[in-house]
């Protein structure tokens, strides 16, 4: 999480609106651990990280889903078997859980 708070703090003196996502729980393996995050800039901005890359750009789409809704945040699931990451080259598998949601300054 510190990783991304000095991008978060510029951005909020910016102006922009922020979702953050955060990895709370991980079945199986998985590159990262619960706890690690990934901000978003309505304007597309990325700061962290929460896969290493496997399903970054999904996480950028839901968390400009939304900023973009007047909702709350929402719960997130990606996940393949450790034999179907393989295939597609991904580094690994298991099924990661994500908390995506709008800060309101």
């Amino acid at each position: 999480m510190r990783e991304v708070l000095v991008d978060i703090e510029r951005w909020r003196r910016q102006g922009k609106r922020v979702a953050l996502a955060r990895l709370v729980d991980l079945e199986g393996s998985g590159p990262r651990l619960p706890g690690a995050a990934m901000a978003i800039s309505d304007d597309g901005e990325v700061a962290g990280s929460v896969s290493g890359g496997c399903v970054e750009g999904a996480v950028v789409a839901e968390a400009l889903d939304v900023l973009a809704g007047d909702g709350p945040g929402r719960l997130v699931t990606f996940g393949y078997s450790d034999d179907e990451a393989f295939a597609v080259g991904l580094t690994c598998g298991g099924t990661m859980h994500l908390f995506v949601e709008r800060l309101d300054w």
